[in-house]
C-alpha cells in the first residue's frame, strides 16, 4: 500500500516501522525533523523527482511517500471479546476524506471501534490515513462481510443500535445509556433498507436553515459527541 504525507510518515516511523517496505523522498526535500528521524533507521531512502512522486501518489504527498504493508483490520470476534461500549458502523461510505475525518473524531472521543463492510465501501487507503492525521494508528477498524449479521451479533452482545436518517427522532431525545452502536449511512442514499430495519432507534439532526443535510463526517461528529455527552 502506498501512503504519503509528513504526518503519516511520522506515524509510521513512530509506531509501524516493521510495516515499512520502502521510503521515497522528493529531490530537495528539506524537512529537518523527518530527515533526522530517518537517520536513526535502517531503511534505504530513494530520491525521485517531483513528477515521479506526483504520478505515484496521485495526491498531495508533501515530498515523502512510503510503500507499506497492507492495513491490518481488527477481527470482529476480537472486538466482541473486548469490553467495547461504543462503536460506529459505516454503511457503505464512499468518500475517503469522510472516512478519515470520522476516524479522527472517533479517536478523539474514545470510540472503541469503527465497523465497515468489505464491499461497496471505501477501505483504508493513503487518503484515509492522511485525513485521519495519525488517528488511524490508534483506532480499531473492523471489516465485515455482512452488516446486518454483524448488527445482530452486536445486539446479542448487548448493544443498542442507533441509526441516522433525515426522518428520524430528534437526536437529543434518544437514550444513549448502555452499549451503543451508531450507524452512519452512505453520503447520497443513507442507510440501506435492511440495516435501517435492524436499528433499535433512528436519530435525526434538525436542520434550521435552507440546507437540508450535513456532510457525513460533520453529522457523525455531532452524533458521536451527543452519545459521549450523555454517558458522563
Amino acid at each position: 500500500m502506498i501512503v504519503y504525507g509528513r504526518n503519516v510518515a511520522f506515524e509510521y516511523l513512530k509506531n509501524y516501522k516493521k510495516d515499512i517496505r520502502k521510503i521515497i523522498i522528493q529531490d530537495g526535500f528539506n524537512d529537518k525533523k523527518l530527515l533526522s528521524a530517518l537517520e536513526n533507521t535502517k531503511f534505504d531512502v530513494i530520491y525521485k523527482d517531483k513528477r515521479y512522486m506526483d504520478d505515484l501518489s496521485k495526491g498531495v504527498h508533501q515530498g515523502i511517500i512510503l510503500d507499506v504493508m497492507d492495513y491490518q483490520y481488527t477481527p470482529l470476534n476480537d472486538l466482541l471479546k473486548s469490553d467495547a461500549q461504543f462503536v460506529v458502523i459505516l454503511d457503505h461510505l464512499e468518500d475517503p476524506h469522510n472516512f478519515g475525518a470520522i476516524i479522527r473524531t472517533s479517536e478523539a472521543a474514545l470510540v472503541d471501534a469503527i465497523i465497515i463492510p468489505q464491499d461497496r465501501e471505501v477501505q483504508v487507503n493513503s487518503t484515509v490515513m492522511k485525513t485521519s492525521a495519525g488517528a488511524l494508528a490508534k483506532m480499531n477498524i473492523c471489516r465485515v462481510t455482512n452488516l446486518v449479521q454483524t448488527i445482530n451479533k452486536l445486539k446479542d452482545d448487548g448493544f443498542w443500535i442507533v441509526g441516522t436518517a433525515m426522518d428520524g427522532t430528534d437526536y437529543r431525545q434518544i437514550d444513549y445509556s448502555g452499549k451503543i452502536a451508531l450507524v452512519v449511512g452512505n453520503e447520497g442514499n443513507g442507510m440501506s433498507r435492511l440495516v435501517r430495519e435492524s436499528c433499535d432507534f433512528v436519530a435525526s439532526i434538525p436542520m434550521r436553515g435552507e440546507i437540508n443535510s450535513l456532510n457525513a463526517s460533520v453529522a457523525t461528529g455531532i452524533m458521536i459527541y451527543e452519545v459521549v455527552r450523555n454517558r458522563k
